[in-house]
């Protein structure tokens, strides 16, 4: 929800204030950056130090205005080849002291040009060590950032801010995912795109939001994926004859998803190999009859340590999720699928990073295995979901 107005970078920087206004009365005064205008969303907190061209271009990230709580943002500029999306998909973005000039090789534009470019509406200059302990203390709220020359009085503000949607009830995914089917070939070993319908393995990727890294993650282990859209039937995901089904990340509130779930249940109950992330965790979770909640102030950032408790090995990984699911930490749950535990744990707060099922090949994690900027910790995740699909296949030609 963002409006913007015209000008060049520079004369709009020069005289513009920004002014932020959270829904709890609390205000931060800056400077414009990027768009000037108005925007509104859910003020969210991530701390990466790098990795900010993928950040902006996270479809989870869609409704949400990002405080970054690394310092100096901005420095390498912006490329064409790092983004994970067509676009731009937060509502605001918040940098205490961005760059003035980028330096590097591969840089096109500053991001300042990049969000005037593209609308995006930000705000600089500010303490944003004390806008994230206030996020962390009173959690994820409304926000509003309000630039220009005539902004309104601090009570009209804040009044806009709290008539903004909330983000607990929101069904976003249909609105960030492709509408159309599209296909990423898989990758030989000459690194070449493998011709259609000749790779080891195909999968149906359920598009909730998905990042362009993750298909080619899947992509460069021999794997052919089509990317279906939010709204696909059981029998769109069935017509691609998958060796397995893949459920991505996304915006908004589990509890909304039902017709996803709906997908799942169906694929559960078909036995196909299935991996989800992050929103597609979520989505499992519902699909076994856990419930999901809403976490405080979420995590988001490159740098969350989880165990997987299959193997005991601790990774650092990178998330983006405000919602969780709601499973026994402690003891294996029946499931109308058979048994199901609780793979994987952030040792931050315990909260549940990964299920999986044991009496079938079925799997999922919180977070971002495909990790564009980093860390790879957990990329072995894509050859666990390969491995399944391979162990299914030998299974069907015995049969």
């Amino acid at each position: 929800m963002t409006t913007s107005t015209k000008g060049t970078a520079s004369q709009r920087k020069e005289v513009s204030p920004a002014v932020l206004v959270l829904e709890d009365g609390r205000i931060f005064r800056g400077r414009a950056y990027g768009a000037v205008g108005v925007t509104f969303g859910e003020a969210v907190f991530s701390t990466g130090m790098t990795g900010y061209q993928e950040t902006l271009t996270d479809p989870s990230y869609h409704r949400q205005v990002v405080v970054m709580t690394a310092p100096h943002v901005g420095n390498t500029g912006v490329n064409d080849e790092d983004a994970e999306s067509q676009r731009i998909w937060v509502a605001g973005y918040v940098v205490r002291d961005p760059a003035r000039v980028p330096s590097n090789w591969r840089s096109r534009r500053s991001l300042d040009e990049e969000l005037t470019r593209q609308g995006v509406v930000g705000i600089s200059g500010i303490d944003t060590r004390a806008l994230t302990r206030h996020l962390r203390e009173r959690g994820a709220m409304r926000v509003g950032i309000f630039s220009g020359n005539a902004l309104p009085d601090d009570g009209t503000m804040l009044a806009e801010v709290r008539q903004a949607p909330e983000m607990k009830g929101a069904n976003l995914s249909a609105e960030v995912a492709t509408k159309e089917t599209y296909v990423v070939p898989a990758i030989g070993p000459d690194g070449e795109a493998v011709p259609i319908g000749t790779a080891k393995f195909t999968v149906a990727a359920v598009d909730l939001g998905i990042k362009g890294m993750t298909p080619h993650r899947m992509a460069e282990r021999g794997i052919e994926v089509h990317v279906l859209p939010a709204t696909a039937t059981v029998e769109d995901v069935y017509a691609v004859n998958p060796d397995g089904v893949f459920f991505s990340n996304g915006p908004g509130d589990p509890a909304t998803a039902d017709h996803p779930v709906s997908v799942m249940r169906a694929v559960l109950e078909r036995k196909t190999p299935l991996f989800g992330i992050c929103f597609g965790n979520q989505i499992l979770g519902r699909a076994l009859g856990f419930g999901t909640y809403k976490l405080k102030y979420g995590h988001r950032g490159i740098n969350q340590p989880v165990q997987d408790r299959t193997t005991g090995k601790v990774e650092v990984t990178a998330h983006n999720h405000g919602f969780a699911v709601d499973a026994p930490l402690d003891k294996v749950s029946d499931t109308p699928y058979g048994r199901a535990e609780v793979s994987h744990v952030c040792l931050n707060d315990n909260v549940v990073e990964g299920l999986q099922l044991l009496d079938q090949p079925a799997f999922s994690v919180q977070y971002h295995p495909e990790a564009a900027a980093g860390p790879h910790d957990a990329a072995y995740l894509f050859d666990r979901f390969t491995s399944l699909m391979s162990t299914a296949q030998l299974e069907g030609q015995r049969a």
